[in-house]
């Protein structure tokens, strides 16, 4: 198993486990950098998932996946949401959860006053497949 945390690798099992205080959050690659990102990623082998932290204020890049279909559940905060083109705004409170499928415009953002944190999975495991696009809001 790749990555940090309490790794098991004892055929056939293996599994990293990251207790809560214990994610080591780091600045994004690229985007709005006052963002964190606590890269579940490493430790996976088929799938692609992230926490991302936004302080209020903060948003991602727009952008469509190409072949990944992704996750997002609102763990913290509120999450506004801007999906296809022209955009609409969805605001999602914590707990909420959106699914998007490949080719879909998508940027989050943090509108609120607080800190926002989101869990985003991604299938499948691709990176760098996407088109980035103008700013929705």
């Amino acid at each position: 198993m790749r990555g940090h945390g309490i790794p098991c690798e004892d055929p056939p099992m293996a599994y990293a486990v990251f207790p809560a205080g214990e994610q080591d959050f780091s600045a994004p690659s690229g985007g709005d950098l006052s963002r964190s990102i606590f890269r579940l990623s490493d430790a996976l082998r088929q799938t692609r998932a992230n926490i991302w932290r936004y302080p209020p204020g903060s948003r991602g890049r727009r952008h469509a996946e190409h072949v990944q279909e992704e996750v997002f559940v609102v763990l913290e905060g509120t999450a506004t949401l801007y999906l296809g083109d022209p955009p609409e705004t969805f605001e999602l409170p914590r707990g909420s959860v959106v699914v998007v499928e490949p080719g879909t415009a998508l940027q989050v953002a943090n509108l609120g006053e607080e800190d926002m944190a989101v869990f985003i999975v991604g299938a499948p495991a691709e990176q760098g497949g996407a088109d980035y696009l103008p700013d929705a809001g």
